[in-house]
């Protein structure tokens, strides 16, 4: 290519620079030095470095190899090869100034736009997997003209405006010479055809809104925010075009004992003192019901036990995660005297003797002092 300065500083942007930062600084060049605008002599040979540069930049293979071998060879490119990354010269002149060539519409086939919608469930739902049942609302050919917008009985005429190509064109002049903008048709907007007698049902526009309640498979394993895809449930496609998809997110209530670290199931579990000391058995909750867990004698406070296979399942795997029991040894806020007498005993024996308070606090006993 016949630029030899580097590519990163034509663009102003450092090495590196996202896709995004490529194209906004190429947009702000461009704009700057297009010779239509910037009337220097020398405004169209930048101009030229400007679009070289951005053709290798904004393709991933090319700026890989310009990255390590510090060129590029593109057959069929060069210099004057106007080739933008973006929709070429037409667009630029289009987008900047208002005029360009061949900006023609699309006839072909247009994909339905997507569509979304979501579902809460409960836990175990999410953990085990559900199937749940949708409504939404979504337009479909008219089934009353088979998507013409004709009345039965009648057919749609060919658009007096644009002859039937969906296309108007007007033609401009400037430095480059004699450019053609097409756009689409105003009066039939892009299909070549109007409705003299529209359908009653759709009024003519070819599609009507049906609410359609649809069955959602809910894998076992998904989480809070998974999004589920419905291939083909979106919204109808224009000129025999494919519809599009329909997206679901989930929604998983929170659940009385048990948290989700993953797909690890978490679970807090109090003990008193003895079961702590002495060791005990004790059914706790599980998400495949009561189970009995084995406490072990001297059990510390935050000790985790966990149970292998417990959790929750891996998405289009048989494998599950743990459940994970997180034990607090709590203490006990009042006691009898028969039990006050048993602890004191206990400290004894373990070499240290308790001096009980008598329970008031220091601004009690001043009050008790002063009779206040």
């Amino acid at each position: 290519m016949g630029t030899t300065r580097d590519y990163y500083e034509i663009l102003e942007v450092p090495r590196d620079a996202t896709e995004d930062d490529i194209r906004k600084a190429y947009r702000r060049l461009a704009r700057k030095y297009h010779p239509d605008v910037n009337k220097d002599d020398n405004a169209a040979e930048i101009f030229k470095e400007i679009n070289e540069a951005y053709q290798v930049l904004s393709d991933a293979e090319k700026r890989a190899m310009y990255d390590r071998f510090g060129r590029v060879d593109m057959p069929g490119g060069g210099p004057g090869d106007f080739g933008f990354g973006f929709g070429g010269l037409d667009d630029i002149l289009n987008d900047f100034f208002g005029f360009g060539g061949r900006r023609g519409t699309q006839q072909g086939p247009m994909r339905g736009a997507d569509l979304q919608t979501q579902v809460t469930i409960e836990f175990e739902e999410a953990v085990f997997g559900t199937e749940k049942e949708i409504e939404i609302d979504r337009h479909e050919t008219c089934p009353t003209c088979n998507g013409s917008g004709a009345a039965p009985g009648t057919q749609p005429v060919r658009c007096p405006q644009c002859g039937g190509t969906g296309e108007v064109r007007q033609t401009q002049r400037s430095i480059f010479g004699t450019f053609v903008n097409v756009a689409t048709c105003p009066r039939c907007e892009g299909t070549g055809e109007i409705v003299s007698t529209p359908c009653h049902e759709c009024q003519g526009r070819r599609y009507v809104l049906v609410t359609r309640r649809l069955s959602l498979n809910i894998p076992a394993g998904v989480d809070d925010g998974t999004r589920i895809r419905l291939s083909g449930e979106g919204e109808v496609g224009s000129r025999n075009g494919p519809p599009g998809n329909l997206y679901v997110d989930i929604r998983v209530k929170p659940h009385e004992f048990f948290r989700r670290n993953g797909n690890d199931i978490e679970l807090d579990w109090s003990l008193n003192f003895a079961q702590a000391a002495l060791g005990d058995e004790i059914t706790i909750p599980t998400l495949d019901g009561e189970e009995k867990l084995v406490i072990p004698a001297g059990i510390q406070s935050g000790t985790t036990i966990p149970l292998r296979g417990k959790g929750v399942p891996y998405l289009r795997r048989s494998q599950r995660g743990d459940m994970l029991v997180h034990i607090h040894v709590t203490t006990p806020r009042s006691l009898t005297d028969e039990q006050k007498q048993l602890f004191r005993e206990l400290a004894k024996t373990l070499g240290k003797e308790v001096k009980p308070q008598n329970g008031k606090s220091f601004f009690e006993k001043v009050k008790d002092v002063f009779g206040t």
